[in-house]
């Protein structure tokens, strides 16, 4: 069966399933990740994001907390599609994912099933949901440039 990622179906099944099967939701207390937290004035959302980054790649990303639908499905999703790229193409990825977002101009090539998000725009309030977790992983990656700044 062929599907196309603008089906409103196909959209709604990617989300409810990383929603409802994350795949990279649990907590590590290994120190070599940095975990940062984030939550929402206007949803649920309460989601702690910990990564691990050598050498200027992600080798590892994780999530662990309380999210809605939204929030949690694209944790989930960004963890997964971040994982074995450099800090620098998972910020191309950060700047796409906004930019679809926003309702602006995007490269489909640069996103994975985070594709699925680009309707998010027509519930404003729900653009928050989608992006706390990427807004995550760029205080994340403020952190760690801070770290290696003081070494």
């Amino acid at each position: 069966m062929s599907f196309s990622i603008d089906d409103p179906m196909v959209m709604r099944e990617i989300i409810m399933d990383h929603y409802q099967n994350p795949r990279n939701k649990r907590e590590t207390k290994d120190p070599s990740y940095v975990s940062v937290h984030m939550d929402s004035a206007s949803c649920i959302d309460d989601i702690y994001i910990q990564v691990q980054i050598r050498d200027g790649k992600i080798q590892d990303c994780l999530w662990h907390g309380t999210g809605c639908a939204i929030s949690s499905a694209s944790t989930d999703l960004m963890t997964e599609e971040v994982k074995g790229k450099s800090v620098e193409e998972a910020k191309k990825m950060m700047q796409n994912f906004n930019a679809m977002l926003a309702g602006e101009p995007f490269d489909e090539d640069l996103l994975g099933e985070e594709i699925a998000f680009k309707n998010v725009n027509r519930q404003p309030s729900r653009i928050t949901c989608a992006n706390i977790s990427w807004r995550g992983l760029k205080k994340a990656f403020d952190e760690e440039e801070a770290k290696e700044g003081k070494k």
